[in-house]
């Protein structure tokens, strides 16, 4: 089925706020798990969203577990909503952490990482379809990010669900997913 994206953000918004905690819980644990069959583990900087826990986000916290188990360099942003534009820096144990006005948990300051220093990233989305296409919350800060980092980034969504067919207002500045890491399978674009 084809879908715009106006339509995709209330279809997915809604899906996710009928989840409970432990089905998001589980869903989340199951992501993990299967992002350690991804060839990406060779490479040392990853980049992840702290999960906005209001709108029933995948959660990241087992990610970051896996990362530190593995002693990758752990980066996380800061979004200014301003000029839409996100600072990046390395999660350490003096890292702190504050929610802001939109419940996003973000770094208060640190040891600032330039984004083409990112080696993998993974993205928030709220749909995304078979040819890797994503859907955000609209503000296009992840398209600009990933478009100051390097050409061979990995792009990496985590979603609830599975993919739509067709999104069909995709913009020459949107940046496509190399995969998509779910509950049931990994997509590969």
């Amino acid at each position: 089925m084809e879908s715009n994206k106006k339509e995709l953000r209330t279809k997915y918004k809604k899906l996710r706020q009928n989840l409970s905690e432990i089905e998001i819980e589980e869903m989340s644990l199951a992501i993990a798990n299967r992002l350690l069959a991804l060839p990406i583990w060779e490479k040392t900087y990853f980049h992840i969203f702290l999960s906005i826990v209001e709108h029933k986000e995948v959660d990241t916290e087992l990610i970051l577990h896996l990362l530190s188990g593995k002693d990758k360099e752990i980066i996380i942003s800061k979004s200014d909503f301003t000029t839409r534009e996100m600072t990046h820096f390395l999660l350490t144990d003096n890292t702190k952490i504050k929610k802001n006005k939109y419940n996003i948990p973000e770094p208060i300051d640190g040891i600032e990482v330039p984004s083409k220093k990112i080696d993998v990233v993974f993205i928030p989305l709220l749909a995304y379809d078979i040819k890797g296409n994503r859907v955000g919350y609209g503000k296009g800060f992840y398209d600009k990010f990933l478009s100051d980092c390097k050409p061979d980034v990995i792009k990496i969504g985590l979603s609830f669900f599975e993919p739509e067919e067709l999104i069909t207002d995709i913009f020459e500045g949107d940046v496509k997913l190399d995969y998509c890491v779910t509950p049931n399978s990994f997509h590969t674009f």
